[in-house]
């Protein structure tokens, strides 16, 4: 198909990509210092430029463009306009350039071009419309969390649209791009999150059980807005509560615990699977959404979401940082885990005693100037994690039943920004695609 630079009018733009507004709650990352007019500009040119020039794809492997993700980031970390604006230099010369699309996505034939990379321009035209009329809430609610676009009566398994696993499928890339969204008002990145999780493959994704989308007395929309009532930002919590206040039973790490125990995860068998994703949801997906359904959340109790969300942070933490981590050859840094955060040893050679009044702060200094586009994203994250949780003190997670969760406190986040850092070197090495060595 020809290149073509999409065309929209300068107050449909200007409406999908505004100035950002402030983060909506106490848990979304903070905004730093440095914002000026100059920066809010060369972001928004960013933004729209990306939208009518470029597709979502960067090359036909269906490697994302990540262009919006680093400028976003460079933004909330107080990067000058000259920044953001050299950086979506270097990152625009290897993108694809949008292409006309066949035909207009509509109701009728939406599911019928599900997946379709060609359609990219086509979807994102359908959602710039939809959420116009409905809002971000009533979107999601319909095109990611109704039955209507998961499970369709009398279809097979592979025909089925399921549009919640394509949202948290392909690395998270959809789930991402709405969440700026969602947290920087920004319309325009809920719109290409939304067409972006239409294109994603969903194979390996068959275990979400389609009772997950029955309806109840309430909808989605008012069972969330109710679970989600404790975030307001007058609500009172500690910072460093001394052990978890509820019991861990259901905690993220008993399950990982579990999951370590089983005899059909263990290395050996599993590492088999590491670049056959599909292989393992079908040889093992009805175990491992048995294990998810453990992980229970019940909103009528004070704080869950917190805490649960507290969990998935910690957790997907571990997983990049501990999991990665071997005396002999330090951090490996997986860049199939970075995206989930989008360490702790006394055998680290980086020292435990650093000498700068607030170990974060040069993180975040020469993050702004690295050269890969996401060492940003994850550093920002580790950032946003210490504020909320550096003050856990060993022993929070002793009765969580997994091995050496009792040592386990806030300075994880730290140490995973650090050896992240060390590992990345200035921007002279990559992220590593080859997971972690399986051991005995």
């Amino acid at each position: 198909m020809a290149p073509v630079q999409q065309t929209h009018p300068g107050s449909e733009l200007d409406a999908l990509f505004p100035s950002p507004s402030f983060p909506p709650n106490v848990l979304s990352p903070s905004q730093y210092p440095g914002g000026s007019p100059e920066a809010v500009a060369a972001l928004i040119h960013v933004l729209k430029e990306n939208h009518t020039k470029y597709h979502i794809f960067f090359n036909y492997k269906r490697f994302h463009n990540h262009v919006t993700h680093r400028a976003l980031a460079l933004y909330v970390m107080g990067a000058s306009g000259s920044l953001i604006e050299q950086f979506y230099e270097q990152d625009n010369a290897y993108q694809r350039p949008a292409v006309e699309p066949p035909e207009a996505v509509t109701e009728a034939n939406f599911i019928e071009h599900l997946g379709d990379e060609n359609f990219y321009a086509a979807y994102k035209a359908f959602f710039s419309k939809i959420i116009e009329e409905r809002g971000f809430s009533a979107t999601l609610e319909e095109y990611i969390f109704s039955k209507k676009y998961n499970f369709i009566d009398g279809r097979g398994t592979a025909a089925q649209p399921v549009m919640l696993a394509r949202f948290l499928g392909a690395l998270f890339h959809a789930f991402i791009h709405v969440g700026y969204g969602a947290e920087l008002g920004i319309p325009g990145m809920v719109v290409e999150g939304e067409q972006r999780l239409a294109l994603a493959s969903v194979q390996g994704y068959e275990c979400l059980p389609s009772y997950l989308f029955e309806s109840s007395g309430t909808t989605a929309v008012e069972e969330a807005t109710s679970r989600l009532a404790s975030l307001f930002l007058n609500t009172k919590t500690s910072t460093a509560p001394s052990q978890l206040e509820n019991s861990p039973r259901n905690h993220a790490f008993s399950i990982l615990a579990k999951i370590m125990q089983d005899s059909k995860f263990a290395p050996k068998e599993i590492k088999k699977y590491f670049k056959d994703f599909n292989g393992l949801m079908s040889e093992h997906g009805d175990t491992i959404w048995h294990y998810a359904e453990q992980w229970t959340i019940d909103p009528s109790q004070p704080g869950e979401i917190e805490r649960k969300i507290e969990e998935c942070i910690w957790a997907s933490t571990i997983l990049y940082s501990i999991g990665g981590w071997n005396k002999d050859r330090s951090l490996t840094a997986d860049f199939f885990l970075l995206d989930i955060q989008g360490f702790l040893s006394t055998n680290s050679h980086i020292s435990s005693e650093v000498k700068v009044a607030n170990p974060f702060l040069d993180i975040i200094q020469s993050v702004i100037t690295h050269l890969n586009e996401h060492m940003p994203k994850i550093q920002r994250a580790f950032v946003h994690f210490s504020s909320l949780y550096g003050a856990r003190p060993k022993g929070y997670f002793k009765d969580t039943g997994l091995e050496g969760a009792e040592a386990l406190d806030g300075s994880l986040f730290l140490w995973a920004a650090r050896l992240t850092e060390e590992y990345m070197n200035e921007g002279t090495r990559h992220w590593s695609l080859e997971g972690f060595p399986a051991s005995d």
